[in-house]
């Protein structure tokens, strides 16, 4: 086990039991013993990389996430991500980015991808981009497809955090690895495993405590609850792109000048 990384999980469970969590996992004995894999998770929370790492526990595996580029700037953040050899993406030249995926995964390395990119304010799934399935190919090695259900609870994009004793319950399920043929059609992948987890996302759903009241707003609008439907959390994502493109435009000195 490498330093840091056993260092943060360790302080990372301390929290989580302070917190009351409650984590549920299903599948873990998928996850490779051995070689590389791309684990793609779905977006709810901000903590989604915190819990999915420890469906990996129990194969004894660590897994390196991908993660924006900002998180490693930060003086707390950057240190700790870079020391547990997590992988940053700057949205600007994401090849560099891709490449050291690859090569992580060519080591042997599982490499952890949010295929949606940004959180999910419907709590359904997002369109899925291709990286994940591009990577799997070109290193040779199986997307293992993952969810994670209950995160949202924590905290989560226009939500308030409840950082506190909650004593949220949070189930993960891994599914069985899906091999990735060096000529498959990414797309064609892409649409293969966000077929496989939504079932999985399904059955986590169904083994999950009932939601009710206030606890709604975690729920999708299509299981009745009151968190936006997927097209208006589209809406939403794209008023905020806007504004941010405005902000970063003013910056620049592109904005107006009354």
């Amino acid at each position: 086990m490498e330093p840091v990384y056993s260092s943060v999980i360790g302080f990372a469970r301390g929290v989580f039991a302070l917190q009351g969590l409650h984590f549920t996992i299903l599948g873990d004995e998928n996850v490779p013993r051995q070689g590389g894999a791309v684990m793609t998770v779905n977006h709810t929370g901000y903590f989604d990389f915190a819990y999915a790492g420890l469906a990996a526990r129990r194969s004894d595996r660590l897994v390196r996430f991908m993660a924006k580029d900002g998180v490693f700037s930060h003086p707390v953040s950057g240190p700790l991500m870079r020391g547990m050899h997590h992988i940053p993406v700057d949205r600007t030249a994401g090849a560099a980015s891709y490449e050291a995926a690859v090569e992580a995964l060519r080591a042997g390395e599982i490499v952890g991808v949010f295929p949606e990119a940004t959180i999910s304010r419907s709590f359904e799934l997002k369109a899925f981009k291709n990286g994940a399935a591009r990577m799997a190919a070109e290193a040779g090695v199986p997307i293992l497809p993952t969810v994670i259900w209950g995160s949202q609870r924590v905290w989560s994009k226009g939500l308030p955090r409840r950082l506190g004793r909650t004593n949220v319950p949070i189930l993960i399920n891994v599914g069985e690895p899906i091999p990735v043929a060096p000529d498959a059609d990414p797309d064609a992948v892409t649409v293969r495993y966000k077929r496989v987890m939504q079932e999985l996302l399904d059955v986590a759903r169904a083994a999950y405590e009932p939601l009710r009241g206030p606890d709604l707003r975690y729920l999708p609008a299509s299981l009745g609850g009151t968190a936006p439907t997927l097209e208006e959390a589209d809406r939403l994502d794209a008023q905020e792109a806007q504004e941010r493109r405005r902000r970063a435009d003013e910056r620049r000195g592109f904005g107006s000048e009354d």
